[in-house]
């Protein structure tokens, strides 16, 4: 498939085609191109290629076939111009920090994301002199209070990690650009099979590839999709330079991921929602968060802006880290572990695990309880999730 056909085909084909170039033996599956160097034809080339006259294969560090092929498959599916793979989702936000912004600058960001980029925004930007201010998800007056004249990104994980708050897009956009500032959406949760915010109006979508586009918690990467002026120009420089680069393999095993990805997402989907309303009926459990339960309080955003709800319930047990870690103790089938997007169900306490660097404030801030617990909802039958969770319930 040619680059101009991606415009005229639908979200299936490019999962299983976009991005592909075959070489000479005429393989049918995507080649892997386990090799750090390439070959030049003599020094001209070799001298146009380094110079950026004339395309092609240089390095793996950031010029590699088949991850160039992940590349254009996932830029096509989130309806991007171009699309640079990393070696973790941390390594995709770290890259879109350094090559967007500088010493100076301010970040606006959603109290509810991952741990780990919190600790990345306040402890290692900031000691390059980029300062983040947080905000509530929901509250788009805070959002627009908090940008300063030096604000040059706005940052959303949307659903968020763990509570599934859900962020409008479309409103942080219009709010973005009216300050002359970016829109940067983590859409781990989502991925493009359920949402794709560039059609939201963000400028930045960023993947951690090693959740569901792998599915099958085989593999690390990370993916930073966008425009050819903010990715191919400002981020890709970084990763060329720095070298945060998603390995060949990985990559392979990645586009092997977005040919099931629609199908896995729409299962994981309606698992999580059948758990959801089976966990809001135990009288053990204070509160669910779902965006697919009536209950949710963006639930009518969730239905307007994405097109499934995700694999991610969050649940708060009545009493506190005793009794949320008797739940987990409990369980036989469910996996413990802080990895999400796997076909195994896992099971974790983001207090003291995905969350646990961060202040007992920030906790406090971010609604993260010590009662707890987030499922990542796999493709078991939920009867056996039921009983494995219930298990762990009968002992509050």
């Amino acid at each position: 498939m040619e680059q101009q056909d991606f415009d005229e085909w639908g979200f299936d084909t490019l999962a299983v085609r976009a991005g592909q170039v075959r070489t000479a033996e005429g393989e049918h599956s995507e080649a892997i191109f386990p090799t750090s160097s390439f070959r030049f034809d003599n020094a001209a080339q070799a001298a146009a290629r380094f110079g950026g006259t004339e395309a092609g294969n240089i390095y793996s560090r950031f010029t590699n076939p088949t991850v160039r092929t992940f590349e254009q498959r996932l830029a096509a599916l989130e309806g991007g111009e171009r699309c640079v793979a990393t070696s973790s989702g941390m390594a995709a936000i770290l890259s879109t920090c350094m090559g967007l912004l500088k010493s100076g600058d301010h970040i606006v960001s959603s109290r509810a994301i991952f741990g780990s980029t919190v600790v990345l925004f306040d402890n290692f930007m900031g000691r390059f002199g980029v300062q983040t201010s947080y905000v509530p998800l929901t509250d788009l007056a805070a959002w627009e209070a908090a940008i300063r004249p030096t604000t040059r990104l706005l940052f959303v994980e949307t659903p968020s990690n763990p509570l599934t708050e859900v962020a409008d897009i479309r409103a942080l956009a219009d709010i973005a650009h009216r300050h002359g500032c970016l829109l940067a959406v983590d859409n781990c949760f989502c991925t493009p099979a359920l949402q794709r915010p560039l059609k939201l109006g963000a400028d930045i979508v960023i993947h951690s590839a090693t959740k569901y586009i792998d599915g099958q918690g085989r593999c690390l990467g990370g993916a930073v999709v966008g425009s050819e002026e903010l990715v191919g120009k400002e981020v890709f420089g970084f990763l060329r330079t720095a070298g945060p680069t998603m390995s060949p393999f990985n990559a392979w095993v990645f586009l092997k991921g977005l040919e099931t990805l629609k199908l896995r997402m729409q299962a994981h989907s309606a698992n999580a929602l059948a758990l959801a309303q089976w966990l809001e009926q135990q009288p053990q459990v204070a509160r669910v968060y779902y965006p697919g339960l009536a209950s949710h309080p963006q639930h009518e955003l969730a239905c307007r802006q994405q097109t499934g709800y995700g694999g991610i319930v969050a649940f708060e047990v009545r009493g506190g880290r005793d009794q949320a870690w008797a739940v987990i103790d409990a369980t036989r089938m469910l996996s413990i572990t802080a990895n999400l997007g796997d076909a195994k169900s896992t099971i974790t306490h983001p207090a003291t695990t995905t969350h646990g660097r961060l202040s007992a404030q920030q906790k406090a801030e971010a609604g993260i309880g010590e009662g707890l617990l987030r499922i990542s909802v796999g493709l078991e039958e939920v009867a056996d999730m039921q009983v494995d969770l219930a298990r762990g319930l009968a002992l509050i």
